[in-house]
């Protein structure tokens, strides 16, 4: 089967964990909207999934995945999806169902940082609500990550598969979620980090191990794989990091 992938052509975004997923899975993808807007590429390209006739289901925002005749949306939902089939999730159901509920916490970290710099809206200006991203951002750091993380070392302590990754014995599409997730939190709260890092052994060694991987390797060097940038979830303002 060939994927079609639709997520917005200038960020990484939440479409880089489906795009991880895909590479390590040596999937046949398509990242649609980063073709020529001559080739059915662009913004154009998810617009048209959004607006498209659904049959009562529509797409509320990418990414979106088209697999065959299905379209799957929400992050998590569609890595519960490719997972089994790219083999990066155990057969069995409980292990399956573990895993989607780490996806879930990792959504819910990803939306906290996202929150640093957008705490009162997303349609105002980092500018127009920069006072409350410093109180949002103080906590974050203090509290908030801290947390998140040492929950993360902790699972990583005791996965049963000892093979130091979070679901089972061998790499999962959750290991290539914390992997992108930690480098955004470097990107955006380097100081911070760099303070956290050293107490959390285990999860700084996945994040080691990941990009060692042939197909994640490749998938890093390349044109593909597009930088952070200040338009998308992980931003870097030097004093939402305590400078």
């Amino acid at each position: 089967m060939r994927y079609e992938l639709y997520y917005w052509p200038h960020i990484p975004g939440r479409g880089e964990f489906i795009r991880l997923a895909l590479e390590e899975g040596g999937a046949d993808y398509v990242d649609v909207a980063r073709l020529p807007e001559q080739q059915g590429g662009g913004r154009a390209a998810v617009q048209r999934m959004l607006e498209a006739k659904s049959g009562g289901r529509p797409p509320f925002a990418p990414p979106i995945l088209k697999a065959g005749r299905l379209v799957i949306c929400q992050t998590a939902n569609i890595l519960q999806y490719v997972g089994p089939r790219l083999g990066l999730v155990p057969k069995a159901a409980a292990a399956r169902l573990w895993a989607h509920q780490l996806q879930l916490l990792v959504a819910d970290l990803l939306v906290e940082a996202h929150d640093t710099h957008h705490p009162i809206a997303k349609s105002l200006y980092y500018e127009d609500q920069k006072a409350e991203s410093l109180r949002r951002a103080e906590n974050f750091r203090s509290l908030r990550l801290p947390k998140y993380l040492g929950y993360f070392e902790r699972v990583l302590g005791e996965n049963p598969g000892g093979d130091g990754g979070f679901v089972g014995s061998s790499l999962s599409y959750v290991d290539l979620s914390v992997f992108h997730l930690m480098a955004g939190l470097d990107y955006a709260f380097p100081r911070t980090m760099a303070r956290l890092k050293p107490a959390h052994p285990k999860l700084t060694a996945l994040c080691e191990r990941v990009p060692e991987r042939p197909r994640i390797a490749a998938y890093l060097a390349s044109p593909r794989r597009m930088p952070f940038n200040q338009h998308g979830l992980f931003r870097h303002y030097p004093e939402l990091d305590g400078e």
